[in-house]
């Protein structure tokens, strides 16, 4: 594909993020190779970063190496950006609907040396491997329907993953996430911790050329979260 129709593409794109939710709940925005060159280009590297620099500010790295579980994995970044805290790095388990998304999570997992796969399955129909395990949930609990997000929030508020930690991305914009307040006072009442974060950070340069083509600003680089931890 051309630059500038990756570049109109990823503008379509943010549009259905912010403007168009319903698309990104019915699993309708990454329809059409542009999308997904525009998800793949620009938001799945953006994720990383964030994904990466909000657990080197909540001091991730010095947990233990548990297996990661990313729920609703995307592309598998979130994951990868974890296990990439450790040397060597703990496995990764990404779970998805989406058979393009999976596809390229796995290609993400050999490309970046992680040991991955990646699961076709629900957030709420996944079965847990026993033992202490770290979740991660980037970008995902505000696309679960209302039955699935009480589920997860329900699992959480009953320990598991036992021994390990469970972390949560959301964008800043409040409005897409009304439940966001119910669930901060969850993770506070188990001893958590809820954070905004803007970070200098800057993107790789064909990341931050293609945001610029497509009218967005690459510099901002923030999101909120939701940490707990039972280390």
């Amino acid at each position: 594909m051309r630059w500038s129709e990756i570049a109109r593409a990823l503008g379509a794109l943010s549009t259905d993020y912010v403007q168009r939710r319903h698309r990104v709940q019915a699993g309708e925005a990454l329809e059409g190779r542009g999308k997904r060159a525009a998800f793949a280009l620009y938001y799945a590297p953006r994720h990383y970063v964030l994904t990466r620099e909000v657990l080197q500010a909540l001091g991730a790295a010095a947990a233990p190496a548990l297996p990661i579980v990313d729920l609703g994995c995307g592309l598998g970044v979130a994951g990868a950006a974890w296990a990439a805290l450790h040397d060597p790095p703990p496995s990764v388990t990404g779970l998805d609907v989406n058979e393009w998304v999976l596809g390229e999570a796995r290609i993400a997992y050999r490309a970046l040396g992680i040991r991955g796969r990646a699961v076709r399955s629900s957030v709420e129909r996944f079965r847990f491997p026993a033992g202490p395990l770290h979740q991660v949930a980037a970008f995902t609990v505000n696309e679960l329907e209302t039955e699935a997000r009480d589920a997860l929030l329900a699992r959480i508020r009953q320990g598991a993953p036992a021994g390990g930690a469970t972390l949560v991305i959301e964008p800043l914009a409040t409005r897409i996430a009304p439940w966001w307040k119910d669930w901060a006072a969850a993770f506070a009442a188990l001893g958590g911790r809820a954070d905004e974060w803007r970070f200098d950070v800057p993107l790789p340069g064909r990341v931050a050329e293609l945001g610029r083509s497509a009218h967005l600003d690459p510099r901002e680089l923030g999101c909120r979260s939701l940490w707990i931890s039972a280390a």
